[in-house]
Order: C-alpha cells, then sequence, then structure tokens
C-alpha cells in the first residue's frame, strides 16, 4: 500500500508521514526533497507554484508511487496533493493507494509556519495553498485533524486502513 499524507503547509505531512513509515518499517519519501531548485526558489520567495511548476514534480513523484505499487512495496509520501486533479496524477492507473487530508485552522498553520525553521514554505504561502485546495471527499481520503498530537494521527490511520 502506499499511503498519501496530503495537507497545506504546516499541517505536519512530513512529520507524520515519516512516523507511520517508522511504524510500518516503509520508505519515506518527502515531496519536498523532489521539487527542482526553480520550484524551492519561487517558494523560498513566497511566490505561489502554478500548475506547470507542478507537473513535473507530481510526474516524478508518481513514478514513484507506480515503483513501489509494481513491486508490492509499501511507501509513505508526503505531498500537498492540493488539487483534485493533483491526486489523480499521484495515484494514476495504480491501485492500492490511499490519501491522508491534514487539515487545521489558518490561525495554527500560521502560527506553525511562523515558527518553523529551515523551510522554504512560509506562511506567505498558506492564503495561496488555502485557495488551490480542493478539499478531498470522505471517499477521497481519510479526513484528519492535524492538531491532534501525532501518535493519535497515526494510530487513527493505522486503524482506518487495517495497518
Amino acid at each position: 500500500m502506499v499511503i498519501v499524507v496530503m495537507g497545506v503547509a504546516g499541517t505536519g505531512k512530513t512529520t507524520v508521514g515519516r512516523a507511520i513509515a517508522a511504524q510500518l518499517g516503509a520508505p519515506f519519501l518527502d515531496g519536498d526533497d523532489r521539487h527542482p531548485h526553480a520550484n524551492v526558489e519561487k517558494m523560498r520567495a513566497g511566490i505561489p507554484l502554478t500548475d506547470a511548476d507542478r507537473e513535473p514534480w507530481l510526474a516524478s513523484l508518481h513514478a514513484a508511487v507506480a515503483h513501489a505499487i509494481a513491486r508490492r512495496e509499501s511507501l509513505i509520501v508526503a505531498c500537498s496533493a492540493l488539487k483534485r486533479r493533483y491526486r489523480t496524477a499521484l495515484r494514476g492507473d495504480c491501485r492500492g493507494v490511499r490519501f491522508v487530508y491534514l487539515k487545521a485552522a489558518d490561525a495554527e498553520l500560521t502560527r506553525r509556519l511562523t515558527n518553523r525553521r529551515d523551510h522554504f514554505a512560509g506562511p506567505e504561502l498558506l492564503a495561496s495553498q488555502r485557495e488551490a485546495l480542493e478539499e478531498p471527499d470522505a471517499d477521497e481520503a481519510l479526513a484528519i485533524d492535524a492538531t491532534w498530537p501525532p501518535d493519535k494521527i497515526i494510530a487513527f490511520i493505522r486503524r482506518e486502513f487495517g495497518l
């Protein structure tokens, strides 16, 4: 199974993704690490990415997802996956891809992003990410309150996905 932990900046995708990967003994792929340098520089400058900016990045992540599925391996991916078409691109025609949608109020996310160090996505990107976000339906993703402690989030994911 491939689990994609999604949401806007500051929801804890990397924290939750790393922790669940460690518990399951699965590899972890942080989508932020696959962004081309130009994307990182745009975001560092507070400039939102366009769909064209995201296209090769999403293709790279899909290749990793497809590779894991083809080899019947588990993989945990942290990726914003803001729009429905991005989630479709990530999944492609692969079965066994599950999405976990972390969500929180803007005030909490702004606090987290303001206090975060050594990351290119700051609080100035939150508004554009919220604007781009197409919240997944319940049949598309498991929605979880990102303000829960990570261990509670992970326990919920494991219970809901039977892991």
